[in-house]
């Protein structure tokens, strides 16, 4: 249903550096760079970063976020940790979550440019049954 996402950074270089670190553990890697724009993905760029050098920073208030499939809790922790060590402030600690449908490990951050950015994954367990793929 969606194919891509965009999100507006103010520095592509440094936002490249980050987000190259923290979308490693979700199997995403950079697939296409352009002058102002670059694409991660795993086999398709899905995920872009935009420059907007002058843009101003994302409010906390927005609530507005993109959220990005993991292949375990592991991946989510490490994303969440690559994220503060890159200079990210964290939006939600990694955990046990329930959503509208099902229970579900996730964790959120905010790149340096404010952008809200969830990794779940969805394990299985005899109260969850309904594995998202």
């Amino acid at each position: 249903m969606i194919d891509h996402v965009s999100v507006a950074v103010s520095d592509l270089a440094a936002s490249v550096a980050f987000y190259e670190a923290v979308l490693a553990p979700l199997g995403l890697t950079r697939l296409v760079e352009r002058e102002t724009t670059i694409g991660f993905g795993k086999k398709y760029p899905e995920f872009w970063l935009n420059a907007r050098p002058n843009g101003a920073a994302v409010p906390d208030d927005t609530g507005a976020h993109v959220c990005l499939r993991a292949p375990s809790k592991d991946a989510v922790t490490a994303f969440y940790d690559q994220a503060i060590a890159q200079g990210g402030r964290g939006d939600g600690e990694p955990g046990d979550r329930e959503g509208a449908m099902t229970t579900y490990f996730g964790a959120f951050i905010r790149d340096p440019d404010g952008n809200k950015i969830e990794a779940v994954t969805f394990p299985r367990s005899e109260t969850n049954q309904h594995q998202v793929n």
